[in-house]
């Protein structure tokens, strides 16, 4: 639930969820197994076989969690980006930056030469977060193709799939689809995403199996330059017209808090900010701590 909670919201990543709360690798094998386990076990007949290929209660009970999450929270966080944003946007901003620190752990063998992948990664997100939102036609193929570049998004730690469907002009249409319930359109779009999936976990398992370090060092500079992203202080330099005809943001750009209130006149509720950053950040910890208990626990 927690991880389809956070591919709700433009700039915060399910893959960071899967990673701190250490089932990521597990999320991983499971769907490399999926293709093999369909053509070898269940077309032959043998589907207890095939379920334990694929870890089938672990990905059922992840999926269920996924959607619930995302149709009954989709209004509720909608909503609550619009009237509390610096808030919700300060939780994610502590959630993020304790990431980067969990994730940044997980490195075996620490050398400068890993300050380039780094880079090329705070840099690339960072760019990411910089564009315009666009706009496309929301045709059938287009929520196919949604689909199937937002789950390679959404399973990379640090970059948002609900943001890529943000600058490609189709969230709005992909969250009005959830909240009226058109299956034919979610279907189409579901469809792109197991496309999508399938094809981008063997990538990102075959990376980890050959340049473990690398690939964590990339995915820790993802999660940096996305924090431009959540920063909670925005000011908006122009605005668009969105599917519904609500003015909604085109171009921000982050600033500190007393340059937001002298601009806006607003209250830039730093001390609760910086709380509610706090809580995020513990929060991770928390998880980290009760995941690293419960592994012990088995182990022993």
């Amino acid at each position: 639930m927690a991880m389809g909670a956070a591919d709700i919201v433009p700039g915060v990543s399910g893959g960071t969820i899967a990673f701190i709360t250490g089932i990521y690798f597990r999320l991983l094998e499971a769907i490399n197994a999926v293709p093999g386990a369909v053509v070898g076990d269940l077309f032959r007949g043998r589907v207890k076989v095939f379920w334990q290929a694929c870890d089938g209660t672990f990905l059922v009970c992840l999926l269920c969690g996924v959607l619930t999450s995302i149709l009954t929270l989709a209004s509720a966080i909608s909503y609550a980006l619009v009237e509390y944003p610096i808030l919700i946007w300060s939780f994610f901003f502590g959630l993020i930056i304790a990431s980067v620190w969990h994730v940044g752990r997980q490195v075996r063998h620490y050398r400068f030469s890993l300050g380039v992948p780094l880079v090329i990664g705070i840099g690339v997100a960072w760019w990411i977060t910089t564009l315009s939102a666009g706009q496309v036609d929301p045709s059938a193929l287009a929520f196919f193709g949604a689909g199937a570049l937002a789950i390679c998004a959404m399973i990379l730690p640090g970059i948002s799939g609900s943001f890529i469907l943000v600058i490609i002009g189709m969230y709005s249409p992909v969250l009005a689809a959830i909240k009226t319930a058109d299956l034919g359109i979610l279907l189409l779009f579901m469809a792109g995403c197991l496309l999508g999936l399938l094809s981008i976990a063997r990538v990102i398992t075959w990376a980890f199996h050959h340049f473990h370090d690398l690939v964590l060092a990339l995915l820790t500079g993802f999660m940096v330059g996305a924090l431009n992203k959540v920063w909670p202080w925005k000011q908006t330099l122009s605005w668009r017209t969105n599917s519904s005809g609500e003015q909604v943001p085109l171009n921000e750009l982050s600033i500190g808090p007393f340059t937001f209130a002298d601009l806006t006149g607003q209250d830039p509720k730093l001390g609760l900010a910086v709380l509610i950053a706090l809580g995020g950040f513990f929060l991770v910890l928390l998880v980290e701590w009760v995941g690293t208990r419960n592994h012990r626990g088995r182990v022993s």
